[in-house]
């Protein structure tokens, strides 16, 4: 991203298949990243029902969609001047 915009280096672009989903996947990550000292500089509120949630972690900033609103705001098309990096599966090491 940062060949494109100025305030990141990477979009991580996710969806869920639900509001429910959106919320844990959102709590997973602070708290997760929480324990590295990465903080977000965002926060999710607790009965957010949008289907969008945005996590701004500085350098990554992650957005978090249901299906319907990822389609409707396509930020894949949007900054399509950015470099894609997929990644198709991450996996908990224990």
């Amino acid at each position: 991203m940062r060949q494109v915009v100025n305030f990141c280096d990477y979009f991580v672009v996710l969806s869920a298949q639900s509001q429910r989903q959106i919320q844990s996947l959102a709590e997973i990550l602070q708290e997760e990243l929480g324990t590295q000292g990465i903080n977000s500089l965002t926060k999710t509120l607790p009965h957010d029902e949008s289907g969008w949630v945005v996590l701004d972690f500085s350098s990554v900033v992650v957005h978090i969609f249901n299906k319907a609103m990822r389609e409707f705001y396509s930020l894949e098309r949007l900054w399509s001047d950015a470099k894609r990096v997929r990644i198709n599966r991450l996996t908990k090491k224990t």
